[in-house]
């Protein structure tokens, strides 16, 4: 019998963990990351600033949050697809390119909020 998963607050402390972890991974492998996350720390305060209600608010600031989400996400499919193996093969670079798609959309999806909401 395979061994009992932890429950309740164990469980959401060990997933926190987990999360952090995943965090430190990507700040340490990932470039693209590293320049998302300095590029949030001088859009989070401009988009304070100039978003004119909370919703404005909300919405400058949770569209640079999809594109941190996304960037976890690729970042996932592209470690797997490396651990499986490094040479060439067309379902990996379907995986990865779809990956970077969804990065690329979620900042055009950025650009779309910032642009309705500042001009």
């Amino acid at each position: 019998m395979p061994p009992k998963k932890p429950t309740g607050l164990t469980r959401i402390i060990n997933a926190a963990g987990y999360s952090f972890a995943g965090i430190k991974t990507a700040w340490k492998y990932e470039a693209a990351f590293r320049q998302e996350i300095f590029l949030m720390a001088v859009l989070v305060p401009t988009g304070l600033y100039f978003g004119q209600t909370r919703v404005e608010k909300v919405l400058l600031i949770s569209s640079l949050m999809v594109v941190i989400l996304t960037e976890f996400l690729n970042s996932a499919v592209e470690a797997v697809v490396d651990r499986i193996g490094l040479e060439y093969h067309p379902m990996s670079e379907r995986a990865k390119d779809l990956g970077s798609s969804a990065v690329f959309v979620s900042i055009a999806f950025v650009i779309i909020v910032w642009a309705l909401i500042l001009i």
